[in-house]
């Protein structure tokens, strides 16, 4: 063991140095003669509190238990002959053995320097510090490409854009069209209260406040919205679109909200002038029928006859149907309030002897004056000689929707009952011509005069 060229040292209860070889003098760079009697932790101070106790520890249980105790990993530094200290490592294994009267009386140390080994972990274990600091700067760099790309494409968007933070509502990140909208005021950092404080007075705060504690989002459609932009004289009113869209964190709590919309002042606008047109030309139409109706009156004399009467009732019916249109901005009108008005001004209270049933449906402006003459001559001849000309009849106006190789094509039916006994007239009236031609080219109408009462088939294409 004296020859081995690994370090033994044999030490006694008290921790006095009682041999060691020359491999252990090498590698803690001492002298037998030096240490032979002295203490360990004398001849060889620890580092600190914690390593003298766990080398103590491991020593005492050899020689308590009789058995090997070893301590796989201690960091021991060994002072060098300048007098500074080497960074050292060491395993130790501490196996006790016996006296010549049989008792446990000294410790044989085995130790293994394991400096190198630990030097090369450390360099691995910094290795992949390094590759994992690259890896995550590789991730950053690839994170913030991404951010300011769709930064990019948010400040070039149309529509504008913001984005409020905290329930203070912060801005921190405005597009180009936002800025525009608040006339170029500065935005970033500050409150929607402290940086537009108009729009505080007009309650968008408060909907702003509602939104951030419900986690509801709130939508304006066409909201009016006033900004006094800086430098100018007078108020700026503006219509937007836009939502406030509240944002939540992983903890699920409210952490902003997201502005997003357009302004549609314009459209706005534009859609007030053609109002204001569409009225404009109903009040000449209506001027030239009041035109036609007193030439009408002059032209026919004596109303001997009625036909004035009927006359008059037709324009009204053509001015009922230009007011539908006109409601609609000469767009559209409802099928069912087309043939409801028509049968109200007509029929008056009987009206309540009419059913009206079908899906809802949206005419084109042609159509609309062709099926308001027509329902108003149906009417006419009910109220004559039909199912409204007694106390017991009624009408069901019915009408479907389907689809055909000619496009959308629209079926209305008309059908009495109750009324006196029905018969074919001898000669055909202006009324029944008006009925069967009154689509001219968009589609056609076919009237039966069946003992049960009038029927009337209406097809139009959509």
């Amino acid at each position: 063991m004296g020859a081995s060229v690994n370090p033994y040292m044999v030490i006694d209860r008290d921790y006095r140095f009682v041999w060691a070889n020359a491999a252990y003098e090498r590698v803690t760079m001492s002298s037998l003669d030096d240490i032979l009697g002295r203490d360990l932790f004398d001849a060889f101070p620890p580092p600190n509190a914690d390593t003298e106790q766990r080398l103590r520890a491991s020593i005492d249980r050899a020689f308590e238990s009789g058995q090997t105790d070893e301590i796989a990993y201690i960091e021991y530094p060994i002072a060098l002959p300048d007098g500074t200290m080497s960074k050292s490592f060491w395993s130790a294994t501490h196996s006790p053995f016996r006296n010549e009267e049989g008792e446990i009386a000294f410790v044989l140390q085995h130790t293994v320097d394991i400096t190198e080994l630990e030097t090369l972990r450390r360099a691995r274990d910094e290795v992949g510090v390094v590759q994992r600091a690259r890896a995550a700067e590789r991730r950053y760099q690839t994170a913030e490409a991404e951010i300011a790309y769709f930064r990019a494409l948010l400040e070039q968007a149309p529509g504008f854009v913001a984005l409020l933070k905290g329930a203070d509502h912060r801005f921190v990140f405005t597009n180009a069209a936002y800025r525009r909208l608040l006339g170029g005021r500065p935005l970033d950092g500050q409150t929607v209260a402290g940086a537009v404080p108009e729009v505080a007075e007009q309650g968008f705060v408060d909907i702003l406040d509602r939104t951030f504690a419900s986690g509801e989002p709130y939508i304006g459609s066409r909201e009016k919205v006033v900004f006094f932009d800086p430098g100018a004289n007078n108020p700026r009113e503006t219509y937007l679109e836009f939502i406030f869209q509240p944002i939540s964190g992983p903890d699920g709590e409210s952490w902003g909200i997201l502005i997003q919309g357009h302004d549609v002042t314009e459209e706005v606008d534009a859609g007030e002038r053609q109002r204001l047109l569409i009225n404009e030309l109903n009040h000449r139409v209506k001027n030239t029928l009041a035109v036609v109706q007193g030439l009408a009156q002059q032209s026919f004399g004596k109303d001997e006859d009625g036909r004035f009467q009927v006359f008059t009732s037709r324009l009204a019916a053509l001015s009922g149907a230009h007011n539908l249109l006109t409601a609609g901005t000469w767009e559209s009108a409802d099928l069912r309030e087309l043939v409801y008005s028509s049968l109200d001004a007509t029929a008056g209270l009987q009206v309540a002897r009419c059913k009206l049933e079908g899906p809802p449906v949206t005419l084109p402006p042609a159509l609309v004056l062709s099926l308001a003459m027509i329902v108003h001559e149906l009417s006419t001849n009910a109220i004559k000689y039909g199912a409204l000309s007694n106390a017991n009849g009624s009408i069901a106006v019915t009408w479907t929707v389907r689809n055909s190789a000619e496009g959308r094509m629209l079926l209305i039916e008309w059908q009495e009952s109750g009324g006196p006994p029905v018969s074919p007239p001898q000669r055909e009236g202006f009324g029944t011509r008006l009925i069967r031609r009154g689509l001219s080219g968009q589609g056609e109408a076919k009237i039966e005069f069946r003992p049960g009462g009038l029927y009337c088939v209406i097809e139009a294409k959509l």
